[in-house]
């Protein structure tokens, strides 16, 4: 499944799946626990494909921040926990993204990345290469 059907919700625990638009906003599907709930537009929304990572010369597309720790962690769960110490954490993700911003990118910020990814690839929905090439094939024809 592609990032821009993910959704975070200000408030809500955990990621959530784009199901259906309604006139008020939309459906969306707890990827923890699988319930849906009506989501207005008023409510805050960040799309995962809309997010980036600060560096030191760029932003980083989430995307390729979670490929990047699949490929640290072999498509298995990262090797620590998002409740971790602020220092392992930065350590963590240190090794994951070597030129990440210090000052711009907090440990919260590092504590979401490191459960979100852990969520995705508990649902297995981290196949973000085969969406870039149906993309691609798709703008081909």
């Amino acid at each position: 499944m592609a990032l821009d059907k993910v959704l975070a919700i200000a408030g809500k625990p955990g990621l959530y799946k784009l199901v259906t638009q309604t006139r008020g906003g939309f459906i969306a599907e707890s990827l923890i626990d699988n319930r849906r709930l009506a989501v207005g537009i008023q409510q805050n929304v960040s799309i995962l494909s809309e997010i980036a990572i600060y560096t030191l010369t760029e932003e980083v597309p989430l995307k390729e921040v979670f490929n990047k720790i699949k490929a640290k962690e072999n498509g298995a769960p990262t090797s620590i926990s998002h409740k971790d110490s602020k220092d392992k954490l930065e350590e963590y993700f240190f090794d994951v993204l070597p030129d990440y911003d210090e000052d711009r990118v907090y440990a919260s910020d590092i504590k979401k990345v490191v459960q979100w990814y852990n969520m995705l690839q508990k649902n297995d929905m981290l196949q973000f290469e085969d969406d870039a090439k149906e993309e691609a094939s798709n703008e081909e024809e």
